[in-house]
């Protein structure tokens, strides 16, 4: 039996390095995990936006998905950037036999104001793969698109949280508090508890990727056999102190500091 922590990104990519594919593979390996991924999508982007797009063939996903389940076991998973419909039913269909726990990052838009998911795909997305997930870690805005109604303080977002379990059968919600005033707050709802996370808010722009990062931190601990909690709990130390060492890169929102954490420790 593998006894290595093992995790699996299908995401999008990022070729300025701060969110998508590389920054899940950058949190994996700095939380000692094995990281491997799965590319839906090529994204021309940087700190100031996305230029262009270019989807991979659905074929070309599932031969990526079958040459990792076939030969190498993974403990957890997460998506981000699933852009369209046929994309959502393929990974599904993949991924619906696997008895891992699954994290989605429901990515609909970039930092930049950017849509990155199809109309038509959203909900399927809520219709379809919220159900199979073991954890959903959307913002405010994309908490309101799933719910169809405003978030406007923590209490709703603790209704929300709900919501998306009860309502539409995801194991899971982390509602993400950062467009709110005041400080950073999450609210998770596990299907029994609600759990409140608190961090500082820190001023600054440079914020690009923090969402996948996130989830890419949720998901290395869980592999790691933390509970639910736990890897949230340390999933938000870890962002937390990569905002606060932000890289004040690019033209942009800058990327936030995935080795932030290590650096802090040995200060």
């Amino acid at each position: 039996m593998n006894k290595i922590p093992c995790v699996l990104t299908i995401a999008g990519t990022d070729p300025s390095g701060g969110a998508g594919i590389q920054a899940d593979l950058k949190t994996f390996q700095e939380l000692q995990t094995y990281g491997m991924s799965v590319i839906t999508s090529v994204v021309a982007q940087n700190t100031t936006g996305v230029r262009q797009v270019h989807h991979q063939p659905v074929e070309m996903i599932e031969e990526q998905l079958d040459a990792v389940i076939s030969d190498i076991p993974f403990h957890a998973f997460k998506t981000g950037m699933i852009a369209t419909i046929d994309m959502m039913r393929s990974v599904a269909r993949k991924v619906s036999e696997l008895d891992i726990p699954f994290i989605m990052d429901p990515v609909m838009v970039a930092k930049s104001g950017d849509p990155l998911i199809a109309s038509d795909a959203r909900s399927y997305l809520r219709e379809e793969l919220l159900p199979m997930t073991t954890l959903i870690t959307p913002n405010i805005p994309e908490a309101e698109d799933i719910i169809g109604w405003k978030i406007e303080d923590t209490e709703a977002m603790q209704t929300a949280a709900k919501e998306i379990v009860h309502t539409y059968g995801a194991g899971g919600a982390l509602v993400k508090g950062g467009h709110l005033e005041g400080k950073a707050i999450d609210i998770l709802y596990d299907g029994e508890n609600v759990n409140s996370f608190e961090a500082e808010r820190i001023d600054t722009k440079h914020t690009h990727g923090t969402g996948c990062t996130y989830s890419a931190a949720i998901t290395a601990y869980i592999s790691r056999g933390e509970t639910l909690p736990e890897a949230v709990e340390k999933g938000k130390n870890f962002v937390t102190a990569a905002i606060r060492d932000s890289f004040p890169l690019g033209h942009g929102s800058g990327p936030t500091n995935h080795w932030a954490l290590r650096q802090e420790k040995v200060r």
